[in-house]
């Protein structure tokens, strides 16, 4: 088919955007720049997205009636985080699409199905089991090895997660969970991760950006470099790997999708988020098009943009305190500041990100 076969949406119409956060907060500035109006759903009243958007709809996740009413005044829903509650919006009676559809958040939203699907489409994972008892786990552990136990739902920046390196973590690692539905990983050997940003389109049309190298603290991203330290046909993988992704979940819209590179270069999916992501951050400073307008661009039924990226950079989180050094940032040449407007300033939280470009290395 071609982007026309396809109605696409018109500067004035109405988008809404499920989550208020920093992500939701830059999706509402591209949208804004490409002529549409947003309204924000989340039930907290200071959300960081309410400054940015036409209005703000204060509701639960959950509140179907809310949700309808949303959807009576908007062309086409998206989300910016991987947790809202599949249930209400399949039995809400929505009067638009919901982009990406909800087969994609509830996948994500499950580490075990997240990693049988990769699986059942020829992407590997590490070895992982599903473990309910403490039973579970120990077999788990005697036939995997050292590993990491973590929640099969909700969990994020290394939050619901305890490794087990040895028998006698075992009991301590599985009382972690509280009885939660979990999952065992095994440890692997990787020398890095990179992630995908990429985008699909109504038409099948699929885009992606270079690739960064993440670097973590803590569970929690510190800083996305580009260009990552991996050869071209390794590139070339992730990016196939994500493509064939996203059309098995009938995507559209930007995902992120991480990867562990291997000493041999092949690669290991961690997982995806369907949603714009951290480790993309940097193309609104780096590329003429933003993840955040590709977003936009996608579920309007828009054509894609240019991913090409200008300038090599590194993205720096800003997390809790750092917040406070952002003086020294804007002294820095060719530092781009973004802060998310977060009044309460928290350990872990990520409250910006600076990214710093440099010339690009041909």
């Amino acid at each position: 088919m071609k982007q026309n076969d396809f109605e696409s949406l018109k500067p004035g119409d109405w988008l809404g955007i499920l989550g208020g956060g920093q992500l939701a907060r830059m999706l509402a500035v591209a949208a804004a720049r490409l002529g549409f109006n947003t309204i924000v759903f989340d039930p907290d009243k200071n959300c960081p997205a309410a400054a940015m958007a036409n209005e703000h709809m204060v509701a639960a996740y959950d509140d179907v009636a809310a949700l309808e009413a949303l959807s009576a005044r908007v062309s086409v829903i998206t989300y910016e985080f991987e947790n809202v509650p599949c249930g209400p919006l399949d039995g809400a009676d929505l009067r638009c699409e919901i982009e990406p559809g909800t087969q994609a958040l509830a996948i994500a939203q499950d580490r075990v199905l997240e990693k049988d699907f990769f699986n059942s489409i020829g992407i590997a994972t590490a070895p992982y089991r599903q473990v309910d008892t403490l039973r579970d786990v120990e077999a788990a552990f005697a036939a995997i090895g050292a590993g990491i136990l973590k929640t099969r739902h909700l969990g994020y920046d290394g939050k619901g997660q305890a490794r087990i390196t040895n028998i006698a973590d075992i009991a301590t690692s599985f009382a972690a969970m509280q009885g939660a539905p979990a999952v065992y990983e095994g440890f692997i050997a990787f020398e890095r991760e990179v992630s995908v940003i990429a985008a699909r389109f109504k038409n099948g049309a699929f885009t992606a950006f270079d690739l960064p190298e993440n670097k973590h603290e803590g569970g929690i991203l510190r800083q996305s470099i580009l260009p990552a330290h991996i050869t071209e046909s390794t590139a070339m993988q992730a990016k196939a790997h994500s493509e064939t992704l996203l059309a098995a979940l009938g995507y559209v819209g930007v995902a992120g999708i991480e990867f562990f590179v291997m000493a041999d270069g092949s690669l290991i999916a961690n997982e995806y988020a369907p949603r714009v992501h951290n480790s993309g951050h940097w193309t609104e400073a780096a590329c003429a098009i933003s993840q955040f307008e590709q977003h936009i661009r996608a579920i309007a039924g828009l054509a894609p943009g240019v991913s090409v990226r200008h300038s090599d950079c590194v993205m720096h989180n800003l997390i809790g305190d750092d917040v406070y050094n952002v003086r020294q940032w804007l002294d820095t040449k060719n530092a781009h500041v973004h802060l998310y407007g977060k009044s309460e300033v928290r350990d872990g939280r990520k409250m910006g990100h600076v990214t710093v470009l440099s010339n690009k290395q041909h």
